[in-house]
């Protein structure tokens, strides 16, 4: 039977892929190509300081703001955090009593941003600075997902890096994501490369670890609903490069 179930799946892929590949080739122009590179992700940060308040909501409503004195990871991903109040009474809480969380940056997190940002020229045409390195706090969610599709899923605190275009399709960072490769000449800045290789996506509530090798196959589990969206946007016609932009794009058409 699992044999049976194998086979099947992979004969679904095989199709899935065969008719991605059979739609008809979209050409984008110079400027559309310019506007689809830019990287509409927020910034995943991990630097978080003790100095400044965090905020707290738990799953029954209740607020809890204080000083983050330790953040618990498993994977680069946080399964509990341990709040300091005002008395200076520290209590650790779990990622299964937490609904949200908003943490400060740390200054060193900021500077580092701004080294990397300034030491990838791919950087200067995709992102922008400001958005880069102003924000004062990550916006965390509790979210239930099988680190890197492998083990059972577990409650975990992650970063949503999609607020403003999220109502379809949630994107969460991966701290431990890798990134496209980069070519540097002595002690200038790299050229090309630096393109985060994976994320978490939730869409009607499934959550998937999504890489870049797995693109194709995934494409139409996040986009294949939507009809207008797959002519307008075959897979043929565009790069992982392009996923913010899709999906803010997917999520104002399916919206409307």
């Amino acid at each position: 039977m699992k044999k049976i179930l194998v086979y099947s799946f992979v004969a679904a892929a095989s199709l899935m892929s065969l008719q991605m590949n059979a739609q008809e080739k979209v050409k984008f122009s110079k400027e559309q190509l310019k506007v689809m590179d830019d990287d509409l992700f927020d910034e995943m940060f991990v630097g978080i300081t003790a100095k400044k308040t965090s905020t707290v909501v738990l799953k029954d409503g209740t607020k809890v703001k204080g000083s983050a004195s330790g953040v618990n990871r498993k994977k680069g991903q946080i399964y509990s955090i341990d709040i300091k109040d005002g008395s200076g009474k520290k209590k650790e809480y779990k990622a299964e009593d937490i609904a949200e969380m908003y943490l400060p940056i740390s200054g060193m997190a900021k500077a580092s941003k701004v080294s990397n940002y300034f030491g990838n020229s791919k950087n200067w045409g995709r992102k922008s600075l400001n958005s880069s390195t102003n924000p004062n706090e990550v916006y965390v969610r509790n979210v239930k997902a099988s680190l890197k599709n492998k083990k059972d899923e577990k409650e975990f605190l992650m970063q949503l890096i999609n607020p403003e275009f999220s109502s379809k399709i949630e994107v969460y960072a991966d701290p431990n994501a890798k990134e496209t490769a980069s070519v540097s000449f002595g002690g200038s800045p790299t050229l090309g490369g630096g393109v985060t290789k994976s994320y978490y996506i939730r869409k009607n509530e499934e959550v998937l670890w999504l890489k870049k090798s797995d693109f194709s196959e995934n494409y139409n589990f996040l986009f294949g609903d939507n009809d207008e969206f797959m002519k307008q946007f075959p897979y043929n016609s565009v790069k992982w490069e392009h996923l913010s932009y899709l999906i803010a794009q997917y999520t104002k058409m399916s919206e409307a």
